[in-house]
């Protein structure tokens, strides 16, 4: 099931409980893309929501439908009329991911990029194919991304980020595991069986309330820099970024399929 109003349309995000209601699967569902557009980014929210009130759960996983995790946000929701709710809608996500009642493990396969790699930057463990591709590649759009450049220190360090977030090259599964930003590595085509044999010896036989309070001791940093420095760089973006030239150019040129012409200053003398 979803969550949302679905009626006249196909849902975008689904829950599935399984072990006895020990572990919830959470699916991106509009594959191939799973585009976070804002549909899919309100029913992953309230599906959260209705997760918070499920206190046997050990471990949420959160998978993408398809061959792909996710391409990331709506690009065209990344238009200067649209922004600013689009990143109020994904912070209050990720927050919500951050209060989760279990422990979050993103599966990823293929494509996580963008918003969809900030959303499994917000889970507690990270499980990827070797070849799955993770990557924050907005600074070729003209602008950067608040939620990587808030969590990526976090995870990795302040080196490792500046790495990704600046040069927007995405980092393999391989790549990421080295880093430690991936947890556990899985064989391509093999990621459900790797995932599981991690909720069986790691999760599931474990106290509810034990991971409960767990998760809650070790998200401390995630949460702090959500709640605090997130919005001092969605301010960044909004009041800043947004009010140059190259923010808007960069995003209306992948949208028209161009080459983005950037603004040329002259240097004072």
């Amino acid at each position: 099931m979803g969550a949302g109003d679905g009626e006249g349309r196909a849902m975008k995000a689904r829950l599935e409980l399984r072990r006895e209601g020990r572990v919830a699967w959470v699916f991106l569902a509009a594959p191939k893309a799973n585009v976070l557009d804002r549909a899919m980014v309100t029913e992953l929210d309230g599906i959260f929501e209705q997760l918070s009130r499920y206190r046997e759960l050990r471990a949420i996983v959160l998978e993408g439908e398809g061959p792909h995790f996710s391409f990331g946000a709506s690009v065209e929701e990344h238009l200067p009329e649209q922004i600013e709710g689009a990143l109020a809608r994904l912070g209050a996500l990720l927050r919500r991911v951050a209060a989760a009642p279990a422990a979050t493990i993103a599966a990823v396969r293929g494509q996580c990029l963008g918003g969809g790699f900030e959303l499994v930057l917000a889970c507690d463990l990270i499980v990827a194919e070797e070849d799955a591709q993770l990557g924050a590649p907005e600074i070729k759009l003209g602008v950067f991304p608040p939620a990587a450049a808030t969590l990526l220190p976090v995870r990795i360090g302040t080196a490792a980020a500046s790495s990704m977030i600046l040069t927007g090259r995405s980092w393999s599964g391989r790549e990421a595991a080295q880093q430690g930003l991936v947890a556990q590595l899985a064989p391509a085509g093999n990621l459900e069986p790797v995932v599981e044999s991690l909720l069986d010896e790691s999760f599931v036989p474990r106290s509810a309330t034990a991971l409960r309070h767990a998760t809650t001791a070790v998200r401390r940093p995630i949460v702090r820099a959500l709640d605090e420095e997130l919005p001092k760089l969605e301010a960044l973006y909004l009041d800043e970024l947004m009010k140059e030239r190259d923010a808007d150019e960069g995003i209306r040129a992948f949208l028209e399929r161009r080459d983005p012409s950037w603004a040329r200053k002259e240097v004072a003398q």
